[in-house]
């Protein structure tokens, strides 16, 4: 959208037509809903991830688990201790009906075969392969928030660009019937 475009729809001038009125109503009716809709849209997405991670994370529960076996050493390793910097492991646990089980799950790196981990159980009592942490579903809550606003954002100002589009159209054929006229009248007083 230029600013050169964007003028008062109210004023008044011998130059304007209809199509001029519409296409500065249409840029200012989707300013203000992109100032509105698009972060509405982001906050909306954002806490139903939020609380869609958090009633997901409540329904599990920590068992104290031992690696059976040294996870596989990693190149790059994340240093922020985000899930990227974390590792596959496999572990064995001690289910609630006394059952030893093992599964795999990410642990955090330089754990050895034998050493003690936590491991986290789902409601049904299945293991939590990649467990989010808090750092990790903010982030994701962030990134979803973030596209949905865009989203929004883009899909809005791709709605007035459309509608420029058929103004311009519109435009266009109304500039060509008025030089027809023209040209019809100036033919008429040249014979």
């Amino acid at each position: 959208m230029p600013l050169r475009k964007i003028r008062p729809p109210w004023r008044h001038g011998p130059l304007r037509r209809g199509t001029d009125v519409a296409e500065s109503w249409m840029i200012l009716v989707t300013g203000v809903l992109v100032a509105v809709l698009a972060p509405a849209a982001g906050v909306t997405a954002a806490g139903a991830v939020d609380s869609a991670s958090a009633r997901e994370s409540h329904s599990w529960h920590s068992v104290s688990a031992v690696l059976t076996a040294d996870p596989p050493a990693r190149i790059g390793l994340d240093s922020t201790g985000g899930a990227a910097g974390r590792v596959r492991a496999t572990v064995r646990w001690t289910a609630g009906d006394g059952a030893v089980r093992t599964g795999e799950t990410t642990v955090a790196p330089g754990l050895r075969a034998g050493d003690r981990t936590t491991a986290w159980l789902d409601r049904h009592g299945a293991l939590v392969r990649d467990p989010l942490t808090p750092a990790d579903s903010l982030a994701q809550t962030i990134a979803v928030g973030t596209v949905a606003a865009s989203g929004t954002g883009l899909l809005l100002v791709g709605a007035e660009r459309a509608g420029a589009a058929l103004l311009n159209r519109r435009r266009a054929a109304q500039w060509e019937r008025e030089w027809a006229e023209l040209d019809a009248e100036w033919r008429h007083r040249q014979t």
